[in-house]
């Protein structure tokens, strides 16, 4: 007589094992891919923030170049009394007004034609083209009178030199192309007496040209894709008269 052995059970947990098993290969995998996923996206962020911090280099070399131009101009014997401050070009006694007055004489006029197609020369240059914003004039006047007299004469005096440059009947008109970059690129602003300079109002009655520049995400390169055009869509036209009335 053969005893027959009752067949063991497999224990429960032996029977879960392969379950278990799979699930832990499934984790692990799931932590790879999630590695993975946050290395590319580190990467990725770090190859960016590389590219933005070369485009910012690359920006402050070609403006510093561009405002070293600048100064190196300045320094001709023809241009003694201009002068370099910051990103802004002090014209000194070259372009300051009379007392309550909006023009400029006649030698002054004829200065600001002659240094105006320089400084434009230099712009089209690939060092400033690049990130040269716009110029802006900014009229002064000194501290006499009322805040809001004085505010109207320092726009007046702005839009004084835009005449004089853009002058087309004066014997030394400057070029149609750099009338036209006058037009395209140039700015009119009023500041009154903010800042005047102490204790001197001759010389507080004054224009300055400030450049601007983009900033590093608005690098614009002329004529490439993305770039804002600089040529305004309007037809051309010579102005014979100034519309500001002399005082």
């Amino acid at each position: 007589m053969l005893l027959h052995t009752p067949r063991r059970k497999p224990r429960q947990d032996e029977a879960e094992k392969p379950f278990w098993i799979s699930f832990s290969d499934l984790m692990t995998a799931l932590m790879v891919l999630f590695l993975v996923a946050m290395a590319v996206a580190l990467l990725g962020m770090t190859q960016g923030l590389r590219q933005l911090d070369d485009a910012r280099k690359g920006r402050h070399q070609a403006i510093q170049t561009c405002l070293a131009d600048l100064q190196a101009m300045t320094q001709r014997p023809e241009y003694t009394g201009v002068r370099l401050r910051g990103q802004t070009l002090d014209f000194g006694p070259l372009a300051e007004f009379g007392k309550g007055d909006n023009t400029l004489s006649a030698e002054r006029a004829r200065f600001l034609r002659a240094f105006v197609p320089q400084v434009l020369s230099l712009a089209r240059t690939p060092a400033c083209q690049t990130w040269l914003k716009r110029f802006v004039v900014e009229g002064y006047a000194s501290p006499e009178g009322s805040y809001l007299y004085n505010l109207n004469l320092s726009l007046e005096r702005s839009q004084r030199m835009l005449c004089v440059l853009l002058d087309a009947s004066a014997a030394d008109a400057m070029s149609r192309e750099d009338r036209q970059a006058v037009r395209e690129l140039f700015l009119v602003g009023g500041s009154s007496f903010n800042s005047a300079i102490l204790n001197q109002p001759e010389k507080s009655r004054r224009i300055e040209l400030r450049l601007e520049f983009r900033d590093a995400a608005g690098q614009c390169e002329p004529g490439g894709p993305g770039c804002e055009p600089r040529r305004q869509t309007i037809a051309w036209d010579d102005d014979l008269k100034c519309p500001v009335a002399s005082r």
